[in-house]
């Protein structure tokens, strides 16, 4: 049973992800369970990592996935609700986004219950992702602002302090001695940035943002 749902808890500015692909295995009543996270950017990835990891000669592939305030979940045969719900919400506890995690059980003849599969699912999720190494990320906005032709020096002095990337210059503005200056900040720096370029410009600039 695949089932979706948003979150509340996403930041716009940045996330914290995983760096790179973390197993962890344990055996439960003779079952093995193996939880494998990745990193994901959006459902794309997330079914192509999937295709990668999942085992067709297991009982079960269940998963869970989060992108942003976007959850997906598949209890793959399971009880419904005893695999990747639990799976799902050992993601939302981590705190980590752009993640997923497949957990594959090989069955060893002994069932575990409703109540002993919520907590085998949970639990090898949650320490899979305790075992990750972890990255903030932070997000960029694109901006732009148009200015005079005798500011570009300073302008470009504020940009280099705040590490903007991809600075470009257009002149073809359709106003006369004005240059659109194009570029790439962290999100958490536009203000700050903004509030710069117009203490030191002093004057009355156009900003753009994406």
């Amino acid at each position: 049973m695949v089932t979706a749902a948003t979150s509340s808890s996403s930041n716009a500015g940045s996330y914290t992800t995983i760096k790179e692909t973390v197993t962890f295995e344990r055996e439960i009543k003779k079952s093995k369970f193996i939880a494998i996270a990745g990193p994901i950017s959006d459902e794309q990835s997330a079914f192509s990592f999937l295709s990668q990891v999942r085992d067709p000669r297991a009982t079960h592939n269940c998963w869970a996935y989060k992108v942003a305030d976007q959850f997906r979940s598949n209890d793959d045969g399971e009880p419904s609700g005893t695999a990747g719900k639990p799976i799902q919400s050992a993601i939302d506890s981590s705190g980590i986004d752009r993640v997923m995690v497949v957990v594959i059980r090989y069955f060893g003849g002994i069932k575990l219950g409703t109540g002993g599969l919520v907590r085998a699912y949970g639990g090898v999720a949650s320490e899979c992702l305790r075992n990750a190494t972890t990255c903030l990320i932070k997000s960029k906005v694109p901006m732009g602002v148009e200015v005079p032709f005798d500011l570009i020096g300073v302008l470009h002095h504020q940009l280099q302090s705040f590490q903007v990337e991809n600075i470009r210059q257009d002149y073809e503005t359709g106003k006369d001695g004005i240059v659109m200056i194009s570029f790439i900040v962290d999100f958490d720096q536009v203000e700050k940035l903004e509030d710069a370029i117009k203490a030191n410009c002093c004057r009355e600039l156009v900003f753009y943002k994406r």
